[in-house]
């Protein structure tokens, strides 16, 4: 299909979503999903309809411009038809982006897990940097983030931390976070001035919803135990602690931050049923990278992706080569916006050649 023809039957279809919603007689459930789909082409039908507008006027002032009797209204419609033709080829690069293929999980909220990787006490310090930069953003962007479970290391930061982010289009601004993140810089603890270099995981799975993902009791292995704290020592007098390994694929989740068993276990669960299906989404994307040069997106753990140089003062994302030299912003601040924008950018542009 053609892409007018494609454009016209968008139209089409949204007209008739809107006759059924304004004609009555939807039940409940059926009124949420036409509407819902009335919604998401909207804004897209709105572009399409600018972007017709502004090809009508084009010929107008072609016209126009082709007319040599009035030289006054020759000049101006020259001066407008530039306007419009500089302009037509962002209004069709803007629906060819709306028309790409949907990830379902976008609207999302986000599971964050961050690891302190190679460099010891430094990579654990450096994890939770990276962890107060994502809470930073998360404020910005009014996101609640709740902390689910923490793995403190005695010199501070953290060796593990996983924290749960919810709001609007979470995972669609998030997703492109997962992967190595390396630190240069001189730690505090350094007498001869030299630089270390270490590095944190960080994962970003979008939180399952149970229709997102079924789990058979019998495919869980539970195991209840007492919480303790930085080197071994119980902090809590009953057996709170909760540990749940999925048997089939060998994913286990512990939790012991809550007094509570129940709420450990909650959240515990929460946290598994994420990691099943993001393992489930990365085994589809597999296949779909397989077309694709890069893999911009597909979130691989193992790839290094960016590295935060102190004593240059730079950021670099070595996935799209862009490196902004306002490391303060970015870590203490949470001013990621424009790493985000250039790599959701990049990977619409792949997606589109993959698309023709």
């Amino acid at each position: 299909m053609s892409l007018e023809n494609k454009l016209t039957s968008l139209i089409v279809k949204h007209m008739e979503l809107g006759e059924k919603l304004s004609g009555g007689g939807l039940g409940g459930k059926e009124f949420v999903t036409v509407s819902k789909e009335y919604s998401a082409l909207s804004p897209i039908v709105e572009k399409i309809n600018e972007y017709r507008s502004a090809r009508q006027s084009m010929e107008e002032l072609q016209a126009l411009a082709a007319d040599a009797s009035d030289k006054a209204m020759q000049a101006m419609a020259e001066e407008e038809l530039h306007e419009v033709k500089h302009r037509l080829p962002t209004l069709e690069q803007d629906i060819k982006i709306s028309l790409l293929p949907k990830d379902e999980a976008d609207e999302k909220n986000a599971i964050l897990e961050i690891r302190a990787g190679t460099g010891g006490d430094e990579a654990a310090l450096f994890a939770g940097d990276l962890l107060e930069m994502y809470q930073r953003y998360a404020d910005r962007q009014g996101w609640k983030f709740e902390i689910l479970e923490a793995s403190s290391a005695d010199v501070g930061g953290f060796k593990e931390v996983s924290a749960a982010v919810t709001g609007r289009n979470v995972f669609q601004r998030l997703k492109y976070e997962s992967g190595v993140h390396r630190v240069q810089r001189v730690p505090a603890t350094e007498t001869q001035g030299r630089i270390h270099t270490s590095a944190a995981t960080v994962a970003v799975l979008p939180e399952a919803e149970d229709v997102d993902i079924q789990i058979n009791d019998k495919d869980l292995r539970i195991d209840i135990f007492r919480s303790s704290g930085p080197g071994g020592q119980s902090v809590n007098t009953t057996d709170s602690a909760v540990r749940i390994t999925h048997i089939p694929t060998g994913v286990t989740v512990s939790m012991q931050d809550e007094k509570s068993q129940h709420k450990n276990r909650a959240k515990a669960l929460r946290v598994l049923k994420s990691r099943l299906y993001d393992h489930e989404r990365a085994q589809k994307d597999a296949v779909r990278a397989a077309t694709r040069k890069s893999q911009i997106g597909t979130g691989d753990r193992s790839e290094r992706i960016r590295t935060y140089n102190f004593p240059q003062g730079r950021v670099t994302d070595h996935r799209v080569n862009l490196t902004l030299y306002k490391i303060d912003a970015i870590i203490k601040g949470g001013e990621i916006d424009e790493l985000i924008e250039r790599l959701t950018a990049e990977d619409q542009a792949e997606r589109l050649t993959a698309e023709l």
